[in-house]
This record gives C-alpha cells, structure tokens and sequence, in this order.
C-alpha cells in the first residue's frame, strides 16, 4: 500500500489520466525508463509516478524498472575511468574498496529516482545479475525475476526475455529510445556477434552458494553498444505504426510493444551495422 502522494497539478490522479489515455492496459506487464524531471516539477517525484503507474495496471499488473550497477565491475567504463592514472598497488586498494553487489541492498547507479523508489519497495523483487539488474513489483514480479544468468547480461535468459516472452510493454516517459533497454535484447539475436570477458563483484550467495562475502566472478557475454538506438527506435517510430504517443505530466510519453520492438531491431541491425 503507497501513501498518497503527489505535488499540486501533478498528483496521482492527473498522472493516471495521462497513462489511461496514452492507454497503458490494466493488468499488463511494463517495463518503464523514466526521467522524472521532465514528468513532474522540482526535480521529480517517484512516489506519485510510481503510485499511478500501479493505479492503471491494478492487482493483475507488473511494474518493471532497469535497477543497473557499474562500478562493481573491472571490465566496466565506470572502473576503467576511476582507475585510469592510479599505479598497480593503488588499483589493488581500489577493487578492495568496491562494495558487492548484493540484490537486497545494492543501490542501482545511472537509473534516475523512480528504479530506486520502485526497488525499495517492500514488496519489490530483483533480479540477481551483478550489472544488468532489474526490479518488479505486482503479479507476476516473482516469475519475471527469476532467471538471469551471469553470461546474459540483457538476453534470453535475463527479464528480458521473460518480458518478450509474455508480450511486455515499453514505456518511455520523457526519455529518449537511447535508453530503450529491450534494444539489446536484439544484440543476441543479431550476427555476427563480438564477446568479450566481464569481472564482477558479487556478495556470497548470489548466484549460487558461495563460501565467503565477497567474491569476483569472470563471465563471457557479448558486446553491447547503445549507440545507434536512437536512430533505431526513430525507424520503429515512424514506420510501425505501434507506437502510441500522449502526454503524461509535463513530458511525452511512448508505449509500445516490446516484442515488435526487438524484432524490429534485429532487422535493422542486419541492414545497417556492419
């Protein structure tokens, strides 16, 4: 149960009414990017997007959100930037100084104020990947968290391939297909593909029993790159025909499908990378 909430001109309801015309579906699984200072005034608030979010899904409904970490990793740009002019003994105390990552309690970084506000929830579920994170609440949060294997940052066998596999919406509120997150999922099916090594810091248990608190785990998984996803997700726009465009709060929202989107995407990666 949320409490009420919500700042004059953008409370809980007059965001509902904006979701219920852009005509998000009661019951249906979403997966939402946000930023939330396009949405609403004085810098966001997660609690009023976050409690009309559920308001139009109702009891039968998943709210999905990208709770992301980087800095726990040594093949991450976030590691390589923070270390780049330290000496060998200093890289050392750095990793050493790195808190793992730990599903229940690791803050995500980069994802905005509604993931943090939704993966604090108490009846929230996260999935268990070190990187590539994602939080639900509602129906079916439980099962659409389950699986996510370290060599699947953002492919089959992570949420989102759960969330293509049950016919998931995207919802983009006042960001751009930049941070179109079910692009990727594309990357998987896309060939020819580039893999390279991952290093991750994880708390014990995480993935499977482990004997201490603290361990670095080494995956393979493939390249990816977010560079051409605006440019993707303005084809998808304009020729689909599936993207739904309205006003919610103060920014534009877009709601499609993410099933067309990722096939699309495959397409196009086909055409256009090289």
């Amino acid at each position: 149960m949320l409490p009420p909430v919500g700042l004059p001109g953008y409370d809980r309801e007059w965001l509902q009414a904006g979701l219920t015309n852009l005509g998000l579906p009661a019951g249906s699984i979403v997966l939402v990017h946000a930023s939330l200072r396009n949405v609403t005034p004085a810098g966001g608030d997660p609690a009023a997007v976050t409690s009309a979010l559920l308001d139009v899904l109702g009891p039968g409904g998943t709210l999905v959100v990208p709770t992301q970490t980087t800095w726990n990793s040594t093949t991450s740009r976030a590691f390589q930037a923070a270390t780049r002019h330290l000496t060998p003994e200093q890289v050392a105390e750095y990793k050493d100084s790195l808190p793992a990552f730990d599903p229940r309690t690791t803050p995500s970084s980069g994802m905005g104020a509604l993931p943090e506000y939704v993966r604090n929830l108490p009846q929230a579920v996260r999935s268990a990947h070190p990187q590539t994170s994602f939080a639900a609440v509602g129906a079916r949060a439980a099962e659409l968290m389950s699986v996510h294997q370290l060599e699947s940052h953002l492919g089959d066998k992570s949420p989102l391939g759960a969330l293509y596999a049950n016919d998931a919406l995207v919802l983009m509120l006042g960001t751009g297909y930049s941070t179109s997150t079910v692009f990727h999922l594309a990357e998987y099916s896309y060939r020819p593909q580039t893999t390279r090594p991952y290093e991750c810091l994880i708390a014990g248990g995480t993935h499977g029993p482990r004997l201490g608190p603290r361990e670095w785990v080494s995956f393979l998984d493939i390249e990816l790159d977010d560079t051409d996803f605006d440019r993707i997700g303005a084809s998808f726009e304009r020729t689909s025909g599936a993207v739904r465009k309205a006003r919610v709060g103060g920014a534009t929202a877009r709601l499609y499908p993410a099933r067309l989107a990722v096939d699309f995407a495959v397409q196009w990666m086909h055409t256009h990378r090289r």
